[in-house]
C-alpha cells in the first residue's frame, strides 16, 4: 500500500487529535515556556551525533526559504559547521526548484545538498540520475528518528533518497483576536460556521479573508482541504495519482464549496486582483496590523505562518489564534507537507550533513526559533517556543502514520509546483472568476493530462 494511502479513520483520528491540541493551547496563553512534555532532549549539549572532521571542506545547500525562515535555518548550518570544521554556503533557490536544479547541474555547478519540497520532485531527481541514495551512517540515523510514513515518502523505488527535515500542518486557519471579539465571532468547526464567522467579521466592518493569491500554491491548499474533508480520503489519493480525472463530480463539488468564499464579494482582502498581487508573507502580517482595524481577520495556511506573525507587534497565542480547518464533509482534513533534504554530489561532506538535518540536534536548533514543524519523533515537545506550536508538533508526532500530503506535492511539478503554469495557474484563474467551476476543470484536467503522461 502507498504510504499515502491511509484511512479515513486515520485522517478522522489526527483532525481529532489537532483540534484538542489547539483548544488546550487556546488557553495555554503564546509565550510559556514550560515543558510540553516531550521524552527527548533533543539538546546539542548533551548530544552523542557522531560527525567527521570536515576541515577544508566547502559545502552548498540551495533551498526556496527566504526572509526569517532561511535565517533560521542558517544558524542550523552555522552549528553543522562548528561541529565538523566545513564551510557551509546557503544558495536561494527558485521555484519550480528542479528547474532551477537542472540550471546549476547543466552548468557543472549542483548543490551538495538540495532541500525539495515535493515528492515529486524528489521521484523526478532520481528519475533524471540527479539525486544519490542516502549512506548507510545517514539511514540509520533517519530510522532512529523518523516514523515508517516519512521515511517512505522520501523513497524511491525502495531506496531511501529524502530526509523530511522539515513538516508542515497545513490545515490551520489564523485569526485576529480582536476583529473576532469585536464581531462577536465564535471559532468554527464546521464550513456553515466559517461562513457564520465570516458574515459577522464582514458586518463589523472587517474583510473577512486573506489570501497570498500571488502564491498559487496556497491556493491548492485551500483546494485540498475542501476537497479531503469533502471528497475524503480514497478519493483524496485517487486524484493525487490522477486515477480519477479532474473532471470529475467530486472535483466540481469542491470548487463550487470554494466559491462560496472565493466568490463573495466583499470576503477577501483586495477582492480577487488584489489577493492575486498579494505574496504569502503579506497575506499573513496585513491579517495582524493596523489593531482592531487590519485588512482582514483570518488567513488560512500552516503552522508556519507563525514566523510571518512574529514580524508584526501580535503575539501568537493571544492577539494571534488558530483553529483546525473547518470540516466540511464528515470530517475535518489534515493535510501535511514538507522540505525533503536531498544529496545531490554523494562525498563525505554532504553524507555527513544529511545525517545530521536527519537528528534531533538539527531540528532542535530551528524549534527553539519559532515556525518550524519537525516530523522527527526525538525532538523534544519542550524545544518549541510557545504553547501553540508544542501542541501541533505534539499532535504530528503522536498521529505516527496518519495524515495525507499535499495534494499538489505529489504531483509532477509541470502540474503541481510551477508559478504561472498547471493547478497554480488554473486555480488563480478561478480565484479571478469562480462562476467558470466547469471550465477550471477542463483546464485542470487538460494540465493534469499532459504531466502526468510526461511525468515531468
Amino acid at each position: 500500500m502507498s504510504n499515502t494511502i491511509r484511512t479515513s479513520r486515520a485522517v478522522t483520528t489526527l483532525a481529532a487529535l489537532l483540534a484538542g491540541a489547539l483548544a488546550l493551547a487556546a488557553c495555554g496563553g503564546g509565550n510559556d515556556k514550560t515543558s510540553g512534555g516531550g521524552d527527548s532532549t533533543g539538546a546539542t549539549e548533551t548530544s552523542t551525533l557522531a560527525l567527521p572532521k570536515l576541515n577544508g571542506t566547502n559545502l552548498e545547500v540551495a533551498a526556496v526559504w527566504t526572509g526569517q525562515e532561511q535565517k533560521n535555518f542558517k544558524q542550523v548550518l552555522a552549528e553543522f559547521e562548528k561541529r565538523t570544521g566545513a564551510k557551509v554556503t546557503f544558495v536561494p533557490a527558485q521555484d519550480p526548484i528542479i528547474n532551477f536544479l537542472g540550471s546549476k547541474i547543466a552548468g557543472g555547478q549542483p548543490p551538495d545538498i538540495a532541500l525539495l519540497p515535493q515528492p515529486g520532485a524528489i521521484k523526478q531527481a532520481v528519475q533524471k540520475g540527479w539525486a544519490k541514495p542516502l549512506s548507510a551512517d545517514t539511514i540509520t540515523e533517519v530510522q532512529k528518528n523518523y516514523s515508517q510514513g516519512w521515511q517512505d515518502i522520501g523513497k524511491v523505488d525502495g531506496k531511501q533518497y529524502g530526509v523530511y527535515y522539515k513538516a508542515a500542518n497545513k490545515s490551520l486557519i489564523w485569526y485576529n483576536t480582536k476583529v473576532f471579539e469585536n464581531a462577536g465571532a465564535k471559532e468554527p468547526k464546521t464550513w456553515q460556521d466559517l461562513l457564520t464567522a465570516a458574515q459577522a467579521v464582514y458586518d463589523s466592518g472587517v474583510t473577512p479573508f486573506s489570501i497570498g493569491g500571488a502564491d498559487g500554491w496556497t491556493l491548492t491548499d485551500w483546494f485540498e482541504n475542501v476537497y479531503l474533508s469533502q471528497a475524503g480520503p480514497e478519493k483524496y489519493d485517487q486524484l493525487a495519482q490522477h486515477k480519477i480525472k479532474w473532471t470529475d463530480p467530486s472535483v466540481k463539488q469542491a470548487l463550487t464549496t470554494l466559491a462560496q468564499i472565493w466568490g463573495k464579494k466583499g470576503y477577501i482582502a483586495g477582492g480577487a486582483s488584489g489577493a492575486l498581487q498579494t505574496e504569502f508573507p503579506a497575506s499573513v502580517t496585513q491579517t495582524f496590523t493596523g489593531g482592531a482595524q487590519p485588512k482582514a481577520a483570518m488567513v488560512y495556511e500552516g503552522d508556519f505562518v507563525q514566523v510571518n506573525i512574529g514580524e508584526t507587534k501580535a503575539k501568537v497565542g493571544t492577539d494571534a489564534k488558530v483553529f483546525p480547518f473547518p470540516s466540511v464533509g464528515s470530517t475535518a482534513p489534515v493535510v501535511s507537507g514538507g522540505d525533503a533534504a536531498v544529496v545531490f554530489k554523494d562525498s563525505k561532506g554532504a553524507q555527513a550533513l544529511a545525517k545530521f538535518l536527519a537528528s534531533p540536534d538539527a531540528a532542535t536548533i530551528q524549534a527553539k526559533l519559532g515556525g518550524y514543524l519537525s516530523p522527527n519523533k526525538n525532538v523534544a515537545n519542550s524545544a518549541y517556543p510557545n504553547e501553540v506550536q508544542r501542541k501541533i508538533a505534539q499532535a504530528l508526532i503522536a498521529s505516527g502514520d496518519d495524515f495525507r500530503f499535499d495534494m499538489s506535492d505529489q504531483a509532477p511539478q509541470a502540474f503541481g509546483g510551477t508559478p504561472g503554469k498547471g493547478e497554480w495557474k488554473d486555480l488563480q484563474d478561478f480565484l479571478q472568476n469562480p462562476t467558470d467551476v466547469a471550465g477550471t476543470q477542463a483546464k485542470l484536467e487538460k494540465d493534469a493530462a499532459a504531466a502526468y503522461g510526461s511525468g515531468s
